[in-house]
C-alpha cells in the first residue's frame, strides 16, 4: 500500500508536465507547419509549375459533371452533419461538435475546464480556494430536490417511467463524487469504491457498490448516504440511515480535525465537513416531511450558523419554505431582509416569496374594479411592483402556480429563471400562495395585464456549429444547382475565383524571387 500510495503522485505530475508542453508548444508547431508548407509551395512553384498546373487541371481538364458531383457530395455530407447535429441539441440542449472540442481539444490547447460546482463545500473549512463567480453559474442544484428511493421512485412504479433525466442524474453524480470523496492521489479504499458507484447509472449497481463499501469499511459514511438517497422506500427509512451516517461523520470529522492539527490534512477535512453538511441539510428535510416542522427549522437555522460561508447552497431556500408552512411571516420577512440583497444571487423563490408577502397584505381586500375606479394604494402599489419584480425574473412561474400548466416531480438541477426553477418553486410553493387568500387573484390580474405574451427566458440559441452545417449545406447545394443549369457561366466564376484566391500567392512568390530566386533553391536540390 505504502509503495503505490508513493509511487502515485509521479504519474500526475508527468501527465500535468506532457499537457502543459504540448499546450506550450501546440502554438508553435502550428506557426511552424504553416511556415514549412509555405516554403514548399515556394520551392516547388517553378519546378512544377505549379499555377499552370492548377489551372489545367481545376480549370480545363475537369468536365462540369465532376463539379455538380463535388458539390453535391459536399452538400450531402454537410446535411447529414446538419441532421445529426439538430438531433443532438434537441435532445440534450447542446451542439456534439462544440461539445467534443471543449472535452478533448481545450486541454490539449491549454483551455481551463471550468466547473461550477467544484469549490462550492470545500471553502468552507477557511480555506481559500478558488470558486467560481457567481454570474457565471446557470445550473444550479435544486435546494429542495426529493429523494430518489422514497419519492422520485414512487412515480416509476405507478408509471413505469423514469422522473429524471439522465443529464441531471450525471450532474448529481458530479456532484457526489466532487463533495464526498477525496483526490485521486488520497483515495481510501472505500471512497475508490463510491466514486464508481456514484457514476453507476443503474441503480441497483449503485446500491451494491454502497453495501461493498461497507463491507470494506464499516464506517463509511458515503454509502449510508446513498443508501439512504436510493434504496429507501420511506421517509422514515431515509431518516434513520442519514442518523446513522450523521454519527459515523461527526466521529469521521472530530478525528479529521485532529489529525488535520498535526498533519494539516485539509483536504480530508473539506470533504469530511461537506459530508457532514449534507447529512444535516438532508435530515432537517426530512424532519420538514414527516411534520416535525418546528425542529426542521431548527436543524436548519443551527447549520447556517455553523457554516455562515454556505450561502451559495441555498439553504436559506429550504428555512424559507419551512418557515412559511408555520406561517411564520415575520421570519420569513427577517430572511429575505438578509439574502434579498442586489449583490447576492436572485432566486424565483427569493423573488415570488418577498411578492407574496407583500401581496398577502393587500390580497384579502383587493378588487381589481375598486382598484381602477380608486387607483391603487401604497401597500397596493408595493405588491404590483414585487409581482412585476418576480415576473421580470422568471416569467415561467405564474402559469404554474395559476395551474394553466400541469405541475411535474421537480429535476434535481435547475436552470436558474427557466422552465425548471419555475417547476421546482410551484412544486413546493403553491400551498402557501393558495393558503393566502386573494393572493393568486392579485397575481393573476397584474401578471396577465402586464406580463401575458412574455418571451421565453433564458433562449436557448441555436449553437454556431449547427447554423455553419445549415450554411454550408445551402451554399454547396446552390453551387451544384448553378454548376448544373448554367457550366459555362459558372466556369467563368470558377476562373475568377481562383485567380483572385491565388493572387496573394503570387505577390508572394513574386517578392520572395525578388530577393532569393527559386532558382537557387533548384540547384540546392540537385546538389
Amino acid at each position: 500500500m505504502e509503495d503505490s500510495t508513493g509511487s502515485n503522485p509521479q504519474s500526475p505530475g508527468f501527465t500535468e508536465k506532457l499537457k502543459s508542453w504540448l499546450s506550450w508548444s501546440w502554438t508553435y508547431v502550428c506557426f511552424l507547419w504553416f511556415g514549412m508548407v509555405l516554403i514548399m509551395i515556394y520551392v516547388l512553384w517553378s519546378p512544377l509549375k505549379l499555377q499552370e498546373t492548377l489551372t489545367s487541371v481545376f480549370l480545363n481538364t475537369l468536365t462540369p459533371k465532376f463539379y455538380v458531383a463535388l458539390t453535391g457530395t459536399s452538400s450531402l455530407i454537410s446535411g447529414l452533419i446538419l441532421i445529426f447535429e439538430w438531433w443532438y441539441f434537441r435532445k440534450y440542449g447542446t451542439s456534439f461538435i462544440e461539445q467534443v472540442s471543449v472535452s478533448h481539444l481545450r486541454p490539449l490547447l491549454g483551455g481551463v475546464e471550468s466547473s461550477s460546482t467544484t469549490g462550492l463545500f470545500s471553502s468552507v473549512n477557511g480555506d481559500a480556494e478558488p470558486r467560481p463567480s457567481v454570474s457565471e453559474c446557470k445550473v444550479w442544484r435544486n435546494p429542495l430536490n426529493l429523494f430518489r428511493g422514497a419519492e422520485y421512485n414512487r412515480y416509476t412504479w405507478v408509471t413505469g417511467k423514469e422522473p429524471l433525466t439522465y443529464y441531471d442524474m450525471n450532474l448529481s453524480a458530479q456532484d457526489h463524487q466532487t463533495f464526498f470523496t477525496g483526490d485521486t492521489q488520497q483515495l481510501r479504499p472505500e471512497d475508490a469504491v463510491m466514486q464508481k458507484a456514484w457514476r453507476e447509472r443503474n441503480p441497483q449497481a449503485r446500491i451494491r457498490a454502497a453495501y461493498q463499501a461497507i463491507e470494506i469499511n464499516h464506517q463509511c459514511a458515503a454509502a449510508y448516504v446513498l443508501l439512504a438517497e436510493e434504496e429507501a422506500t420511506t421517509i422514515t427509512e431515509a431518516e434513520r440511515l442519514f442518523k446513522k451516517a450523521l454519527s459515523i461523520g461527526k466521529d469521521g470529522h472530530s478525528s479529521t480535525k485532529k489529525a488535520h492539527e498535526i498533519f494539516s490534512l485539509c483536504n480530508t477535512a473539506g470533504k469530511d465537513i461537506n459530508l457532514l453538511v449534507y447529512i444535516k441539510r438532508r435530515l432537517a428535510m426530512c424532519a420538514r416531511k414527516l411534520g416535525r416542522i418546528k425542529e426542521a427549522v431548527k436543524m436548519m437555522r443551527d447549520l447556517m450558523k455553523e457554516f455562515p460561508l454556505l450561502g451559495m447552497l441555498n439553504i436559506h431556500e429550504n428555512l424559507l419554505e419551512a418557515l412559511l408552512e408555520l406561517q411564520a411571516y415575520a421570519d420569513v420577512q427577517a430572511v429575505l431582509a438578509k439574502y434579498d440583497d442586489i449583490s447576492l444571487p436572485k432566486s424565483a423563490t427569493i423573488c415570488y416569496t418577498s411578492a407574496l408577502l407583500k401581496a398577502r397584505a393587500v390580497s384579502d381586500k383587493f378588487s381589481p374594479e375598486a382598484a381602477s375606479r380608486r387607483g391603487l394604494s401604497t401597500a397596493e402599489m408595493n405588491a404590483v411592483e414585487a409581482i412585476h419584480r418576480a415576473v421580470e425574473f422568471n416569467p415561467h412561474v405564474p402559469k404554474y402556480l395559476l395551474e394553466m400548466k400541469s405541475l411535474i416531480l421537480p429535476p434535481e438541477h435547475i436552470l436558474k429563471r427557466g422552465d425548471s426553477e419555475a417547476v421546482a418553486y410551484a412544486f413546493f410553493h403553491l400551498q402557501h400562495w393558495k393558503r393566502a387568500e386573494g393572493a393568486l387573484n392579485l397575481l393573476h390580474c397584474t401578471w396577465e395585464g402586464t406580463f401575458h405574451e412574455v418571451s421565453v427566458y433564458p433562449k436557448k440559441e441555436l449553437p454556431f456549429f449547427i447554423l455553419f452545417t445549415a450554411g454550408l449545406c445551402s451554399f454547396t447545394a446552390m453551387l451544384a444547382m448553378l454548376t448544373h443549369q448554367f457550366p459555362e457561366l459558372m466556369g467563368v466564376f470558377a476562373k475568377a475565383f481562383f485567380s483572385t484566391l491565388f493572387a496573394p500567392l503570387g505577390f508572394f512568390a513574386d517578392k520572395m524571387e525578388s530577393f532569393m530566386p527559386s532558382s537557387f533553391w533548384h540547384q540546392l536540390t540537385r546538389i
